[in-house]
Order: structure tokens, then sequence, then C-alpha cells
């Protein structure tokens, strides 16, 4: 029935906000906004009717959730970098339908989520950073997935990205994107070193780290990832420990995948981490390579201790 049009790993500094903003910072991160018109561009040409956001700035302890309320509106100030964003106005609707089907899905599929449709739950900034960028007009619609999970199996991660595909093609009339929102290395820079860290990488082991891997993605080596994902999201810093990396692989497929990731904006530091827009071209896929309940603990974020 529907489709999983577009997949994508997406940035959302908050210093694209500063970029738009008169000072020192204005125009510097234009690169990454183009990015993100770029894919809104190419949603907009594939039909594409809802934005599925995996939000590594939704912190959630137990369960995957899903935000899914009819609409959202106010003005947003970062809790975490009041500086950086404050006072920046949002507003568009969100796809109940499609978020309870998702949330089905990933449960008939054993993987625990709840869909939240009738909310006072605003979205974070990993979602309203790219919306501002992609959907300024309102165009599409969003559902906006809990991403920075602190009690979580990536392999879990990746079932429910995969499941949400299924939810897509076999129950939903539309098309659809799914957007993984969140750096590679995601190691800040230390107390008082921000300003002069503002477009660099914490160190030289994490910057040669990432472009590895980038590397890695643009050939098309999923199954070396996929293996490496539990121990790089440690030892890299990834950002929400990666989650929505392991959704959006996932959802294509995981190491089965054979697609070679297209870079719109190249890596780029910011305030110490690592920072990229790539499109991930959406190929058929069976699923068979997408990870079992039964060998979560082998791959597990916990199997390797914090560092």
């Amino acid at each position: 029935m529907g489709q999983l049009a577009l997949a994508a790993k997406i940035t959302h500094v908050p210093s694209m906000y500063l970029s738009e903003l008169p000072g020192t910072r204005q125009g510097t991160r234009e690169a990454a906004i183009e990015g993100h018109r770029e894919i809104s561009r190419r949603c907009r040409a594939l039909g594409v009717d809802t934005l599925v956001v995996f939000d590594t700035h939704w912190l959630v302890n137990a369960g995957y959730h899903l935000n899914c309320a009819e609409h959202w509106q106010g003005n947003y100030t970062s809790n975490e970098l009041p500086h950086f964003i404050s006072n920046m106005a949002y507003g568009f609707s969100g796809n109940p339908e499609l978020g309870r089907l998702l949330a089905r899905e990933c449960n008939a599929q054993g993987v625990e989520t709840l869909a939240h449709d009738a909310t006072t739950l605003q979205p974070e900034y990993g979602t309203l950073v790219p919306m501002r960028y992609m959907n300024e007009d309102e165009h599409f619609k969003v559902v906006s997935v809990s991403a920075l999970c602190t009690s979580h199996y990536l392999n879990d991660s990746a079932r429910l990205g995969w499941a949400m595909r299924e939810a897509v093609e076999k129950h939903y009339d539309g098309k659809v994107a799914f957007l993984a929102s969140g750096s590679l290395s995601h190691r800040f820079a230390q107390n008082g070193m921000a300003p002069d860290m503002a477009f660099k990488i914490w160190s030289p082991f994490l910057e040669r780290l990432d472009h590895e891997v980038v590397q890695m993605w643009q050939d098309g080596q999923w199954q070396d990832f996929c293996a490496m994902l539990p121990e790089y999201a440690v030892k890299g810093h990834g950002e929400g420990m990666m989650h929505d990396t392991a959704m959006l692989l996932g959802a294509l497929g995981w190491s089965a995948y054979e697609g070679k990731a297209e870079v719109l904006t190249p890596y780029f530091g910011a305030s110490g981490t690592g920072q990229i827009n790539a499109v991930f071209p959406v190929s058929a896929q069976d699923g068979h390579a997408v990870p079992a309940p039964d060998a979560s603990r082998a791959t597990s974020f916990k199997a390797f201790p914090r560092l």
C-alpha cells in the first residue's frame, strides 16, 4: 500500500538557527541548511506526505514512544543551549493515523511502542530544527520518535525501524520519509572551550573514526558497519547512543542493505561534534538480516561498557 520513499541521516545542530540571526555566526551553517532544503525538495518530488523523525533529543527510559499529536505550535527555547536556540517559533501538523499504525506494527513484532496522539507533549529540537528548514510551509505532516533511549538494545531499535517500514508498506496509504536526526561522534567541547571548537571535532581520533564511517556508508559496507555499531556508539560518543542510526538501518534491511549513501552536506565539526546530511537510497528488502529478539544481548549497547 504505502511506501518508504526516502531515508536520511541528518544534522540538527542548533547553530543552524544562529546562522539565520545577525551576529558573528550568521551564514555559517548555510551548507547544513541547504542540505535540509534539498531533502525537502526530494521528498516533495517523490510525493511524501509525512516525515518520521528519529529524534536523539527525546530521552525515554522505558519503551519506545511516538509523538503523533494533531498539531504543534509554539516558541521553543533549548534548556541545553538557551544561548543558541531562544524563542524559535514552530508550527506543523502531526499524523495520528500513521503514528497509531506504526506503534501497532511495532508491538505486533515484539517491540513495545506507544503512540501519543492526545498529548500536550511538544517535540524536541532534534525534530524542530530540521522541520524549520524542511517544512517551513507545513507541507508535510510529522511523527516524532524517541531515539535517546537509555535502557534499550540497539537490536530492538533496528527491529523497530523494520517494523515501521512494514507498517507503512502494508497498512498505510501514502508515502513517508524516515529521518535519523543525530550526529556521528558527539563529544562536546569542554566547558569554556566551545567558542574555539565551534567548527572543529573534539579529537583527531573521533574525526578519523567518523570519516572512516562515512566512507563505509558511501562504499556500502553495511555488514561491517552493523557489526561495529554498538562499539562505535560507545567509543565514538555517538549521539543518543546511535539509536536513530539503528532505526534507520533497520528500516533499510540492516546488514543486508545494499545501497550506498549520498552525502548532501559534507561532514563538518560543530562544538566538538561530527555532523552530516546524507541520503540512503531505499531499495526492496525482505528484512531477513534485521536482528532477532533472542540475539539482542549479543550486540546490544549494554554489551559494551561506557568509557
